[in-house]
């Protein structure tokens, strides 16, 4: 089956795995860092949202409730920083294939 460009489904697909290895390579390579607490508390992750490291100031650790509620939030928004930085990626490999918008 011929597409309009001239492309055939086969070469089509093998396309789309070689984007697809190349998006998980990238998003594996992600690191973010997020802080809480005015830098209290910092997490970094990768880009599959693993833990690669938590920095606690000891100035924190004398109050319990207010070092889990930094701890929380700097895993949150470490979280946020990989959705978006996976966004990014993904819409800009994929941004070129003439998807309508909001497809990706």
């Amino acid at each position: 089956m011929k597409f309009p460009g001239g492309m055939n489904m086969q070469s089509m697909m093998k396309q789309a795995q070689q984007m697809q290895a190349r998006l998980a390579e990238e998003i594996a390579a992600i690191r973010v860092e997020a802080s809480a607490g005015g830098g209290m508390v910092t997490v970094q992750m990768d880009g599959q949202k693993n833990c690669l490291g938590v920095k606690i100031d000891p100035e924190a650790a004398g109050d319990a409730e207010m070092l889990q509620d930094m701890v929380l939030a700097a895993f949150n928004e470490a979280t946020r920083k990989v959705d978006e930085e996976t966004k990014q990626k993904t819409s800009g490999m994929l941004g070129g294939m003439g998807l309508p918008p909001g497809l990706i």
